[in-house]
């Protein structure tokens, strides 16, 4: 790795859900390898990809990813595009490390931009099962006893909080800062 490169994770969203808008991981390295970008790793089906690029900025890789994508694949998937410190303060930041040793009661969602304090507070008004939240900046933290696939709430947070997101269960986090943190 060059000196002015630096490590990068693009989460999908959208993409292999329910049978539909197959994208198979292979095919995604070979799509960001052919875009000039280096040492690619995926994980899992749900579209993650770790990638290095002389090319600093989250919202210029964005959009050319996004654009990029669109014109292989022939649809729309949002891409969160975040640097390897972003990722090393979502796990430093964790409100539940309690809970951090399940990871499927433990979820992040990578948000587009930070929400406002009334979207919040109207996204707060919704939570009323046993999950409980924390905002912090553009990372929201959702801890579901139950789990993602019984939670009420889970499926609220996008249309409630009107921030676009993807999540990822904390797993996928750990596994995607450890890939990312690997020797090139």
């Amino acid at each position: 790795m060059s000196e002015e490169e630096k490590i990068f994770v693009a989460l999908f969203s959208g993409i292999n859900v329910g049978g539909n808008r197959i994208v198979k991981m292979a095919e995604l390295r070979s799509f960001f390898e052919k875009l000039g970008f280096g040492d690619v790793a995926t994980y899992v089906q749900s579209g993650n990809a770790v990638f290095r690029s002389a090319t600093g900025d989250v919202a210029t890789l964005t959009k050319q990813l996004e654009a990029a994508f669109e014109k292989k694949w022939g649809f729309h998937s949002r891409i969160m595009v975040r640097d390897l410190g972003w990722f090393e303060r979502l796990v430093a930041d964790n409100p539940y490390p309690e809970v951090a040793g399940e990871p499927t009661k433990l979820h992040v969602y990578a948000l587009e931009r930070a929400p406002t304090p009334e979207e919040t507070a109207r996204l707060s008004q919704k939570c009323t099962g046993p999950e409980s939240f924390e905002i912090r900046d553009d990372v929201l933290y959702l801890h579901a006893p139950d789990g993602l696939g019984k939670s009420v709430f889970a499926n609220l947070i996008p249309r409630t909080l009107k921030v676009p997101c993807t999540a990822r269960n904390w797993r996928t986090v750990q596994a995607l800062l450890e890939l990312a943190g690997r020797d090139g």
